[in-house]
Formats: C-alpha cells, sequence, structure tokens
C-alpha cells in the first residue's frame, strides 16, 4: 500500500473522478465503518450493471460491468468486463470506456 497523503495529486484526482462517477448515475455508499472506509458505488441502466469497490488507494479496487438480459439467468448476469487496480486506475477506465448507455 503506498503512502497517499489529504492533499496530495492522487488524492483530489480520484475526489474528481469520483465527483464525476456520481454525475454519470453511481451511487456509493461506505461497507464498512470509518471515515475511511471503503466504497462500493453502482449504476444500473437498461443494458448494464455496473459496480465499483474502492478499497483504498493501493491495488484493493476493482469494477466489474454485466449486461443486463430480459431474462433471468442461472446464478447472476455474467461479467462482460471487469478492471483491477489503483482507485485513479480503476476510475478512470470506468469513466472514460464504459458509457452510460
Amino acid at each position: 500500500m503506498c503512502a497517499v497523503t489529504v492533499d496530495s495529486p492522487d488524492v483530489l484526482a480520484a475526489k474528481r473522478l469520483l465527483d464525476l462517477a456520481k454525475g454519470v448515475g453511481f451511487v456509493f455508499q461506505r461497507v464498512a465503518p470509518g471515515e475511511d472506509g471503503p466504497l462500493l458505488g453502482r449504476r444500473q441502466t437498461v443494458d448494464w450493471q455496473d459496480e465499483i469497490f474502492l478499497g483504498g488507494f493501493g491495488e484493493a479496487c476493482s469494477a466489474v460491468r454485466r449486461r443486463r438480459y430480459s431474462l433471468v439467468v442461472p446464478g447472476g448476469l455474467p461479467i462482460a468486463q471487469r478492471v483491477n487496480g489503483s482507485a485513479l486506475h480503476v476510475l478512470h477506465t470506468v469513466l472514460s470506456e464504459w458509457s452510460a448507455t
């Protein structure tokens, strides 16, 4: 895990990307107690179900994209795309490559 200070450029960039994600329909909630607890963000559109997990600034972040179907799929929706890495990498990939439509 890399050391990241509150005023670092990485933190500021991640906050901006998080705000952008909220602006394109993601709803985030803390999934563990504490001010710095992990975040889980979800967005559903007509075609896609997207999830982002932000577990810190290290490599503990991920996102998955599932195509939605009109039929019930046993075992849940299959994963169409996945990304793992740092918060900046995951947020940047989702926001630049995963259209809401």
